[in-house]
């Protein structure tokens, strides 16, 4: 009897399991079927799926009826790699090109939809706008004077950004202190207006306990000329005191430096950051109500301010400081979060986190935004373009004293005001830490990694001025000092031999690199290949001979003259046995 009931219950236990895969193998063709992906951030240019899903989306959408466009294809390629145009020059085409197409990089509208539209038509509509939008960027990619930096590809990201805008009152977005500008989309807060008019932005200025009072200062006189509407915050720091933990000395100087009265310059905590949020929210609300009603307005006494930004800004971390727990991941690399967040603090408020976007821009390099921390560091794969953008930010003597290194100076005939080269900074740094790569050659891709994660974090100390103001603070440790070290190359390039100097040797700048191996014990002495001998020279030192008994021919009648020298005669006692 007993063995009967463990046989019917093995067999019980079998078949619910395979019920389970059953379950499971069903519920995965549902959502293969309903097209239900992970959302996954898509930034890359040359990522396959991309490209393909971009083809199956426009034989899906459009039909003979709708032809794809027509592109000219210029087949002279080598008429532009011909001219020969000056660095300057090139740079006021590009400044002029991306004024012209400046309207046209915009931010992905959402189509207008009702309440009586189906899902099937509203998704239709929204992958058609959102491929005529990659079509009209296309177009811009393939102009030669314009470089458009990696952006966001995939349409479900975006329709988290959409869903966040139609729900706030107040727009929040979140922008590094260090280089504000680089973090803030203009169109992006025009969208804001467009979809209602009394919706605001608030530029939400993270990590600002990383720059002295001084700079804080000037930047708020900038916002300030804009009509900006900013906030000094750190993430950081109100999650520290939170926790009753103490700050770092560095933070501990730099938030004492600032004057408590002022309320441009100073750093907002907690409550007051939420007291703000929610009374500019409120306001919005109530000049909604008086007004007509838009999409986005909410009702009752609730209010909604949603969060968005780059990636890796800091969204979560402040959702979490605000909150007073961990409700959002936060980790160093970019794109943690997958979907919109929305968090009740209080009856009268709620916070809404949207994931990290990475909006088109002209304004930077695809190796700017790898140091800035928008691209995750573990995919890049030049990584000395990277390092020396931070190698051009972060002063020579700040790289010194942090990573206790000794960097090489410039030659004679470099200019002494030029920033560390990339392999210079990765082969110091490799030959002080000890990272020896498989092959014996400096692990120079771990060495960028560790670098590049210290600048991001805040170890490796840098700022931007305000525009129009980095050339008259003479006081400013970092400065624009790629463009200085673009244009003295270029004059090094330029300089014509035997005009106050000489060109560089090539013998001398091949020993200079050569003795700066050697001396950071990198590679071993060259062993300098010694002229053929006999073999019995090999075993022991060749003996200096006294030849001076070999002279030349005196005469100049080509005979060879032979000096003989004659034994003295012994005159000393002979011994007879």
């Amino acid at each position: 009897m007993g063995k009967k009931e463990k046989t019917g219950l093995g067999r019980a236990l079998v078949k619910q399991h395979n019920q389970m895969i059953q379950e499971t193998k069903e519920k995965g063709q549902f959502y293969k079927n309903q097209h239900k992906k992970v959302l996954e951030s898509v930034t890359e240019v040359s990522d396959i799926e991309a490209i393909i899903e971009q083809a199956d989306e426009a034989d899906r959408l459009f039909s003979l009826d709708h032809p794809a466009p027509s592109l000219p294809i210029s087949l002279d390629a080598g008429s532009a790699a011909n001219e020969t145009t000056s660095v300057e020059e090139t740079r006021q085409q590009q400044k002029i090109e991306e004024a012209l197409h400046a309207s046209s990089l915009r931010v992905p509208r959402r189509p207008k939809w009702d309440l009586g539209m189906s899902v099937e038509e509203l998704d239709s509509n929204e992958r058609r706008a959102f491929l005529l939008w990659r079509r009209s960027l296309a177009v811009l990619e393939q102009n030669e004077k314009l470089v458009l930096t990696p952006f966001e590809k995939n349409l479900d990201i975006w329709r988290q950004l959409w869903r966040v805008l139609e729900r706030s009152d107040l727009l929040v977005m979140v922008v590094d202190a260090r280089n504000p500008l680089f973090y803030r989309c203009p169109d992006l807060e025009a969208y804001a207006r467009e979809i209602d008019e009394h919706k605001q932005t608030l530029l939400l200025i993270n990590k600002a306990d990383l720059l002295p009072y001084s700079i804080r200062k000037k930047w708020a006189e900038y916002f300030h000329r804009q009509q900006i509407l900013f906030v000094f915050w750190s993430a950081k720091a109100a999650t520290a005191s939170l926790e009753g933990k103490e700050l770092s000395t560095q933070w501990k100087t730099q938030n004492n430096l600032q004057e408590p009265d002022d309320p441009d310059t100073k750093l907002y905590g907690r409550d007051e950051l939420l007291s703000r949020l929610q009374s500019e929210a409120e306001q919005i609300a109530k000049m909604r109500s008086s007004g007509s009603n838009s999409v986005g307005s909410t009702s009752g006494g609730n209010v909604v301010v949603g969060f968005v930004g780059y990636p890796n800004v800091g969204k979560s971390s402040t959702i979490n400081a605000l909150v007073g727990q961990k409700r959002t991941g936060v980790t160093s690399t970019p794109g943690k979060t997958k979907h919109f967040q929305t968090l009740i603090i209080s009856d009268e408020l709620t916070l809404c986190d949207c994931p990290g976007l990475v909006f088109p821009s002209f304004t930077s390099s695809r190796f700017e935004m790898i140091a800035s921390g928008v691209l995750p560091i573990d995919r890049m794969t030049e990584h000395r373009e990277a390092v020396q953008v931070v190698a051009n930010r972060v002063p020579r003597h700040a790289l010194e004293d942090v990573y206790k290194i000794n960097l090489p100076k410039p030659k004679p005939y470099e200019p002494q005001s030029r920033p560390p080269l990339a392999i210079e900074l990765l082969r110091t740094y490799c030959a002080s830490r000890g990272y020896v790569g498989s092959s014996g050659l400096p692990d120079e891709t771990k060495a960028a990694r560790q670098i590049l994660k210290d600048y991001i974090d805040g170890k490796l100390p840098h700022y931007q001025m305000p525009p129009g103001m980095a050339e008259e603070e003479g006081d400013s440790p970092i400065n624009n000092s790629l463009d200085m070290h673009e244009s003295d190359s270029s004059d090094i390039e330029n300089t014509p031999v035997g005009e106050g100097g000489s060109a560089p040797d090539l013998e001398h700048v091949l020993d200079d690199l050569n003795s700066f191996d050697m001396a950071n014990g990198i590679t071993s002495k060259v062993k300098v290949k010694k002229p053929s001998a006999s073999h019995k020279h090999h075993k022991k030192p060749q003996r200096n001979k006294d030849r001076s008994w070999r002279v030349g021919n005196d005469d100049n009648d080509g005979m060879p003259v032979v000096r003989v020298f004659q034994k003295s005669v012994n005159t000393g006692s002979v011994k007879i046995g």
